[in-house]
């Protein structure tokens, strides 16, 4: 692992979910390969949505929640700003993908990312230069 990598939002909240073992499992595998690397790359859109899913969606108390996002705020994170967004639009309509994946793929090409870990994307595709895997594509 000599190369960056991108986490996108769910591949981070796999690591709480209690409702799937097996992704729990393949998250946390994957994230203990990654965090002592320092090439580990999110943006400030993964911080926000992170923070939505685990109170909303995982019912974690916002308190718990919060110390969460710091944790992960100590990653190098890509700051989405106008130039990134704009970027993103242009990804969406190259690609005809959403543009919240789009601004994910945007910021993993900024960070220098060589692979994009989400299962929001399609396995092996490769957009921007960058590699998407999907490290859940065998779970279900």
């Amino acid at each position: 692992m000599t190369y960056r990598a991108f986490f996108d939002t769910n591949v981070l909240a796999y690591e709480f979910d209690l409702a799937d073992p097996r992704k729990r499992a393949l998250s946390e595998k994957l994230l203990d390969q990654w965090r002592p690397s320092g090439r580990m790359i999110i943006s400030t859109q993964i911080l926000q949505e992170l923070y939505v899913v685990l109170t909303r969606k995982m019912g974690i108390e916002q308190k718990d929640a919060e110390e969460i996002i710091r944790r992960y705020s100590r990653l190098d994170v890509m700051i989405v700003d106008p130039e990134l967004v704009l970027e993103g639009i242009k990804i969406s309509q190259r690609y005809k993908i959403s543009f919240w994946d789009a601004l994910v793929v945007g910021a993993a090409k900024k960070g220098g990312c060589k692979v994009l870990f989400t299962e929001d994307l399609s396995h092996g595709m490769r957009l921007e230069g960058v590699e998407i895997i999907n490290p859940f594509k065998d779970v279900n």
